[in-house]
């Protein structure tokens, strides 16, 4: 069964499953001002060993770890805020998909 339409903050009526334009364009600012601050991906140890890495472990592991589905992201269990070894660590690893990498994985990490 269908969810009826909702109403926004700004007054407009939006569709249960999508987000309005301001809430775009909110979602957008936040997300430049969060980059502008946050180092590039090969300063927080992203390199061509990483990506080395994360190729072989999408072979051998081809499938989300939530929800079965094809993976296309490697994700880190523990953070590893810079460490190294937790970076390159084979058990520290998941594959998963891109909605449960986005969604379920994001919202466990808030709480932590």
């Amino acid at each position: 069964m269908a969810r009826p339409p909702r109403l926004c903050a700004c007054g407009q009526i939006v569709p249960a499953d999508q987000l309005c334009a301001c809430q775009v364009q909110t979602m957008r600012a936040r997300k430049k001002r969060h980059d502008q601050n946050r180092p590039s991906s090969s300063a927080r140890g992203y390199n061509g060993e990483w990506r080395k890495l994360r190729a072989e472990f999408l072979r051998e592991h081809p499938f989300c770890a939530f929800c079965g589905a094809p993976a296309e992201h490697v994700d880190h269990k523990v953070r590893h805020r810079g460490d190294k070894a937790l970076l390159l660590s084979w058990v520290n690893l998941q594959s998963l998909c891109a909605h449960c990498h986005n969604s379920i994985k994001q919202r466990m990490e808030e709480r932590c």
